[in-house]
C-alpha cells in the first residue's frame, strides 16, 4: 500500500515517538521521528515531510522559536503542535506561531489522525494568524479538557470575524472569553465595547445601541454616538441578548443581513464594521418558542456556538484558579495567602452555584478578612457550608406553633441556628449570607405567583425591574415563564 503522506515527528519522549509512530503507520503514513529540535529543522529545511507533529518543549529548542524558521522556508507545511502545558496562551501561541493545530497532552490518538487526514487535505497557502506578544497576563485560566476545547476553539477563532455565540452559566467567564477574542484577535488595535442588554431599561435599548439624533424623543438635546459607532473597528460585546426587546431585534437583525444601521430618529443609513460577539446565560431555542426572540437573530448571532462550562464541571481547575485570584489581590496590596490541602479538598467538593465569579468573591473575602497566611478547611466550611437558617445537628430545634409570623418563624430558626455554636457566634458576614438566603426563595416565590412576568414581580416587590433582573442574574435563579 502506498503511504499517504510523509510525517516528521519529534518528540524527547521515547514512548510518545513509539506509539505516533505505530499509529501512524498502521493509518497508512510514512513517519520518521526525533528527539530534538535541530533535526527536525534539518529535516524541514531540505524539504522532507508533508506534515509535521511536534512537542513544544524539546532539549535543544523551543519549538515556538523554531516554527516561525520553518514557516519562511516552508509557508504550506501543516504543523501540528503537541503540549503539556496546557494553558491559553500555549494555545494562542502555537495559533500565532503559525500551528495548523494544538493538542493538549495526553492526546486522543483517533482525534490525531483525524486532524492530520483534515491537515493533509486542506487547501494550501493560508496566512498565518498573527497573535499576542509574548509576556502578556493569562486573561483565561485552567487546564482541565473542557477547557481545553475552550482554548483550540478561541485559537480558531482568533485570525476570523466570525460571529460568536458564548452560552453558559452566570459567573463562568463569559466576557473574559469575549474579551480574549477580541485582545487576540485580528481587531485588538480597535475598541472594545461591552453592553448589557438586562441593564438597561427597555425603551432605551434602541438608542443605547444605535445612537438618537438631536429632537428624536423628549429629553434628546444634542446627537449621541450609540455603541456601534463607539465600537467601529472593533468589536461589539451584547451580554443578556436574550433580554433584548423585539424591536431592537429587528433592527439589529438588519446590522447583521446588511452591514448598516440607521439612528434612532434618523434616515441616512450608517455603514457599519464591528464584529459582534453575544452572550446569554438563557437557553435561547426556549424564547423562541415563547415569542420572546427572534429564530432569524438567533442563526445569525449562532455562527460560532461556545459553551463554557460551569465550575462543578471542571473543579480539576480550582488549584489553578485559586493560586490567580490569589496573586490578583497580592497586587492590589492585600497580603499572601494559600490554601493548605484539605482547605482545598472542601472547595472541590462545593457545587459553585456561582460558578467561577463565586470562587473569585470568596478568595478575595479570604484575603480580605482572615490573618492567618494558610487558610484551613474549618474557615472555608465557615464561609461556603454554613446555611443561615438550618441549626447544626447537636442544636435543638425549637417547636413550631400554628399561626406563627414570619417575624416569629425567623426568630426562632435563628435562635436555633446561634445555639448550636459553642461560643454563641456564627462565623463572621452573618447579615449578608442571611439576606442572600432570603431574597432567592422571595424572588422565587414572587416569579412563581406572576408566572414569571418580570414587570409583575418587580411590582410585586415593590423593585426597579431593572434591579430585579441583576437580583435574578446574581443569584442565578432559573426563570420560567409558565403557561396560561
Amino acid at each position: 500500500m502506498m503511504p499517504n503522506g510523509h510525517i516528521l515527528v519529534a518528540d524527547d519522549d521515547a514512548a510518545i515517538r513509539t506509539v505516533l509512530n505505530q499509529a501512524l503507520s498502521r493509518a497508512g503514513y510514512e513517519v520518521r521521528s526525533t528527539s530534538n529540535a535541530a533535526t527536525l529543522w534539518r529535516w524541514a529545511a531540505q524539504g522532507e515531510g508533508d506534515l509535521i507533529i511536534t512537542d513544544v518543549v524539546m532539549p535543544d529548542e523551543n519549538a515556538f522559536d523554531l516554527l516561525p524558521r520553518i514557516k519562511r522556508v516552508r509557508p504550506d507545511l501543516p504543523i501540528i503542535v503537541m503540549s503539556a502545558q496546557n494553558t491559553f496562551m500555549t494555545a494562542i501561541r502555537a495559533s500565532e506561531r503559525g500551528a495548523y493545530e494544538y493538542l493538549p497532552k495526553p492526546f486522543d490518538l483517533k482525534e490525531l489522525i483525524a486532524i492530520v487526514g483534515r491537515a493533509l487535505s486542506r487547501p494550501r497557502g493560508a496566512a498565518a494568524p498573527s497573535g499576542p506578544t509574548e509576556g502578556e497576563d493569562i486573561p483565561l485560566v485552567g487546564r482541565s479538557p473542557a477547557m481545553q476545547e475552550i482554548y483550540r476553539a478561541l485559537a480558531r477563532l482568533m485570525p476570523t470575524d466570525l460571529t460568536v455565540m458564548i452560552t453558559g452559566e452566570s459567573g463562568t467567564g463569559k466576557e473574559l472569553v469575549a474579551r480574549a477574542l477580541h485582545d487576540y484577535g485580528r481587531r485588538r488595535s480597535g475598541p472594545f465595547v461591552a453592553v448589557n442588554m438586562a441593564a438597561i431599561p427597555r425603551d432605551l435599548i434602541e438608542s443605547e445601541l444605535f445612537g438618537h439624533e438631536k429632537g428624536a424623543f423628549t429629553g434628546a438635546l444634542s446627537r449621541s454616538a450609540g455603541r456601534f459607532e463607539q465600537a467601529e473597528g472593533g468589536t461589539l460585546f451584547l451580554d443578556e441578548i436574550g433580554d433584548m426587546p423585539m424591536e431592537a431585534q429587528t433592527r439589529l437583525l438588519r446590522v447583521l443581513q446588511q452591514g448598516e444601521y440607521t439612528t434612532v430618529g434618523g434616515r441616512v443609513p450608517i455603514k457599519t464594521n464591528v464584529r459582534i460577539v453575544a452572550a446569554t446565560n438563557k437557553d435561547l431555542r426556549v424564547s423562541i418558542q415563547q415569542g420572546l426572540f427572534r429564530e432569524d437573530l438567533f442563526f445569525r448571532l449562532n455562527v460560532v456556538p461556545l459553551r463554557l462550562p460551569p465550575l462543578r464541571e471542571r473543579i480539576e481547575d480550582i488549584p489553578d484558579l485559586v493560586r490567580h485570584f490569589f496573586g490578583l489581590v497580592e497586587k492590589e496590596g492585600l497580603p499572601r495567602k494559600q490554601l493548605d490541602a484539605e482547605a482545598m479538598e472542601r472547595l472541590k467538593r462545593y457545587r459553585w452555584p456561582g460558578n467561577v465569579r463565586e470562587l473569585e468573591n470568596l478568595v478575595r473575602r479570604l484575603a480580605a478578612l482572615y490573618p492567618q497566611e494558610t487558610i484551613t478547611a474549618p474557615i472555608i466550611e465557615a464561609e461556603i457550608d454554613t446555611p443561615p437558617f438550618a441549626a447544626p445537628p447537636s442544636a435543638g430545634r425549637v417547636p413550631e406553633s400554628e399561626g406563627d409570623t414570619l417575624s416569629a418563624a425567623v426568630e426562632r430558626h435563628l435562635a436555633a441556628y446561634f445555639a448550636g455554636f459553642r461560643d454563641g457566634l456564627p462565623p463572621p458576614g452573618l447579615y449578608h449570607r442571611i439576606l442572600r438566603e432570603v431574597e432567592g426563595p422571595l424572588i422565587g416565590a414572587a416569579l412563581a405567583a406572576t408566572r414569571g412576568n418580570q414587570i409583575r414581580a418587580a411590582e410585586l416587590l415593590g423593585v426597579n425591574r431593572n434591579t430585579l433582573r441583576k437580583k435574578i442574574r446574581d443569584l442565578d435563579l432559573q426563570v420560567i415563564r409558565a403557561p396560561r
